[in-house]
């Protein structure tokens, strides 16, 4: 699946690893995007003025979904946490993030 015309592709990171401390504050965001998922993972994504270069290596690709200048959050994890008392637990977060 190829997807194009991304306003903000969200938290995308060239390595793979655990993120700690300060790496959790940082998010990075890359504007006017595409994405290219290949047998349910993640295979190549960019800006859209690169796309053209790169299409060589999906011409099989058949389906195209135009993202219409939505944001996408591929890798996105919803870390929530439940309730078990009724105060926040917002601070809980600002620690994580300064890796306390």
């Amino acid at each position: 699946m190829l997807i194009t015309n991304i306003k903000q592709l969200v938290n995308i990171r060239e390595e793979n690893k655990l993120l700690r401390g300060n790496d959790l504050a940082y998010l990075p965001i890359l504007e006017n995007a595409f994405l290219i998922i290949k047998d349910g993972k993640i295979d190549d994504y960019g800006l859209m003025a690169d796309l053209k270069e790169r299409l060589d290596k999906y011409q099989d690709q058949t389906e195209i979904f135009d993202a219409k200048q939505a944001t996408v959050l591929p890798t996105w994890c919803d870390s929530h946490t439940h309730i078990v008392f009724a105060a926040s637990r917002e601070n809980e977060f600002i620690d994580k993030i300064k890796g306390l």
